[in-house]
């Protein structure tokens, strides 16, 4: 009797079970049942077309207790589709009858191509397009985005982490293709002047490489570079309507504003100009070593890692400039040199960096018990120094204040923001205003002088103080963005304000 009853039971547990079993392996038929996706949308980064693009994956998900049969994915333009797709391994656009277990996911890898030898007027231009998923009659879709581009790679594409130079026998070099520009590591420019007119587009590939000192050991550097030498020279000439851009080659939305993508253009040359240029993104802007010269006007440097503008014992010229959101100092002059900033804002809010900083030597050492020192004569014009610290100027004479001529310093029809640098107890230089300055403003933090900073508007506000307060310098008659400035009481700063 027992033996009965236990084969019994165990007939019935095994019924139980291949029911069950069966249960699991039926297909859900249910149109209602979804699929869920990792992302409904899958971007690419910037496609530069001769480059195709990294893969990138969507997980797809079975949520419910059943398996269920997905009958077709496949890409909405068919055999004209830029993309190709690849399913849990397997290669093809359509895929057909791909059952997803329960409670289970696949992967689907996609992959997008650009044609190198599409006509420019559809480059750059935006790939978009509709991955479809076909499940019980019900029909879901994931969309794929990617940016494509043709350009012109300096000197090659396969040139990151290495050192190139571009030269032409003391002649002249002009970027003027349509296409971008793309510049990979550290690119030399020697016995050569490189022309980059209106409208050209430049990107630089950034990044940390690390490089070899000679005797086996690496070291780490920040890639990405245009390196003017003695010999060479940089003349960028962009118009208001077309200026020169040079930003790093991340064109997605999160890195527009991300300082630090590529390390910056370095002048060890003579008759540098730049005129209608942005440059954005890098460690620093513009770093212009001894005894060189830049003449800059009309630009914007803004969204780095350093300073927007660094002068190392050298000649600068800035006119018409906007210098903003630098994470060191907006300008920085160090080691004395010749500098003249007319019609110029630089702004540093949200930083613990001032906005200009001056000195006349450079230190040794950590404790600057050892230094260097050569005379700096600086010459500020019309100019807006502000941001969000009580002093965004900050002045080191390494002389003490023994010799004018070493550390000669004005600022004329100014706004200029200090406080703890007046104070006569503890302040380093208390009678700022009457030795350094003519017809200055002294700015509070919350005076009303730009449209709205956090949008980095830095146009001047209807209630401006900076309006009506600057001296009529002659030769220059027009703001930064090209339009008159006022003939007897302009505005201090680089934008003239308009009246409706």
């Amino acid at each position: 009797m027992r033996s009965t009853l236990l084969y019994i039971f165990s007939t019935v547990a095994l019924l139980l079970c291949i029911q069950a079993c069966q249960s699991d392996d039926e297909l859900i038929t249910d149109s209602s049942a979804k699929l869920e996706f990792s992302v409904d949308t899958l971007r690419f980064d910037t496609v530069f077309t001769e480059l195709g693009s990294a893969t990138k994956f969507i997980r797809v998900y079975n949520r419910h207790d059943n398996p269920i049969n997905i009958s077709e994915i496949r890409l909405e333009a068919g055999d004209q589709s830029f993309f190709r797709i690849n399913v849990d391994g397997i290669p093809g656009d359509p895929a057909t009858d791909i059952e997803v277990p329960a409670n289970d996911s696949i992967y689907i890898f996609a992959e997008v191509t650009v044609d190198p030898d599409a006509p420019l007027s559809v480059s750059p231009f935006v790939i978009t397009e509709r991955l479809l998923f076909e499940t019980n009659g019900n029909e879901q879709q994931v969309t794929l985005e990617a940016w494509g581009q043709n350009a012109n790679y300096i000197p090659s594409r396969f040139s990151s982490g290495t050192f190139s130079l571009l030269s032409c026998d003391f002649g002249e070099i002009t970027w003027d293709d349509p296409k971008p520009y793309v510049i990979y590591g550290i690119l030399f420019i020697d016995s050569c002047t490189l022309n980059i007119p209106a409208g050209t587009d430049v990107y630089v590939h950034g990044g940390v490489a690390l490089g070899d000192d000679g005797t086996g050991s690496n070291f780490a550097y920040n890639d990405g570079m245009l390196f003017v030498l003695p010999d060479g020279r940089l003349n960028i000439t962009g118009t208001v309507d077309e200026p020169v851009v040079i930003q790093g080659d991340r064109l997605e939305e999160v890195f527009q504003e991300e300082p630090g993508q590529w390390a910056g253009i370095r002048l060890s040359s003579a008759d540098n100009t730049v005129e209608y240029a942005e440059v954005k993104n890098a460690l620093y802007g513009f770093y212009v070593d001894s005894a060189a010269e830049l003449s800059i006007k009309h630009s914007q440097i803004h969204h780095t890692a350093g300073p927007a503008l660094f002068g190392r014992h050298a000649r600068i010229d800035a006119e018409n400039s906007l210098f903003y959101e630098n994470a060191g100092q907006a300008v920085q002059l160090s080691y004395g040199g010749d500098y003249f900033f007319d019609y110029c804002t630089l702004a540093n809010y949200g930083f613990d960096s001032p906005a200009l900083r001056l000195s006349n030597g450079v230190c040794l050492d950590p404790l600057c018990t050892q230094f260097l020192t050569n005379g700096i004569t600086a010459r500020f014009n019309n100019c807006i120094i502000t941001g969000s610290r009580n002093d965004e100027l900050v002045m080191s004479d390494f002389f003490g204040g023994t010799s004018f001529f070493d550390f000669n310093i004005q600022f004329d029809h100014c706004i200029v923001q200090v406080k703890d640098m007046l104070d006569p107890t503890e302040g380093a230089y208390p009678n700022f205003f009457e030795d350094f300055t003519t017809d200055c403003i002294n700015a509070v933090y919350g005076d009303t002088l730009f449209v709205s900073i956090n949008e980095n508007d830095y146009q001047l506000d209807t209630l401006s103080i900076a309006e009506e307060a600057a001296k009529v310098i002659n030769g220059i008659s027009l703001d930064l963005l090209n339009r008159a400035r006022d003939a007897t009481n302009p505005d201090i700063g680089c934008f003239e304000y308009q009246y409706e």
